[in-house]
C-alpha cells in the first residue's frame, strides 16, 4: 500500500495546480483496493514502477485508478496496466471497460483515444470534472 501512495503522490502531484485541488487519486483508499483484490503493481528494476485499481462494475471492467511514477514514464508500463485490464475484462466474459480522468489531465484525453478508447461523456461528479471513456473488446472464445 505505501508503494501505491507514493506512486500516486509522484505521479498526480504535477495536476494538483491544474485541478486547484488533489486529484481524486491522490486520495484513494488504497487498503480497499489491495482488501478487494483489485489492485496490480508493474514492476521495472525491481521496484514498483505503476499500478492499476481494476475491478468489474455494471457488467463491465471499470479501471478505477492507474499511474505509474514518472521515473519510469516512456517505458510502456502505463499501456501494459491498460491492457492487463483487457485481459481482466476477457477473463471475466466482459465484453467493455471504462475509466474516467479529470478533464484537465489532457495528457490522459490524448492516451485514452490512442488507445482505442472512446469518449462517452462529462460530468462533475464528486467535485471534479471528469471524462468518462470506453472501450469494446471482443476476443475469440
Amino acid at each position: 500500500m505505501p508503494a501505491l501512495a507514493l506512486i500516486a503522490e509522484a505521479a498526480f502531484a504535477p495536476y494538483v495546480v491544474r485541478i486547484g485541488q488533489k486529484p481524486a487519486p491522490m486520495v484513494a483508499d488504497f487498503a480497499a483496493y489491495v482488501a478487494e483484490g483489485a489492485a496490480y503493481v508493474a514492476e521495472a528494476s525491481g521496484v514498483a514502477a505503476g499500478y492499476i485499481a481494476t475491478f468489474e462494475k455494471d457488467t463491465s471492467q471499470f479501471i478505477e485508478n492507474v499511474a505509474v511514477h514518472p521515473n519510469h514514464h516512456g517505458e510502456g508500463i502505463g499501456r501494459s496496466l491498460l491492457y492487463f485490464a483487457e485481459q481482466e475484462a476477457d477473463d471475466n466474459g466482459l465484453e467493455r471497460l471504462y475509466i474516467c480522468t479529470n478533464v484537465h489531465m489532457i495528457e490522459n484525453l490524448d492516451f485514452y483515444t490512442r488507445l482505442g478508447y472512446v469518449e462517452t461523456h462529462r460530468v462533475s461528479e464528486d467535485g471534479f470534472d471528469r471524462v468518462y471513456f470506453e472501450k469494446r473488446i471482443t476476443y475469440e472464445r
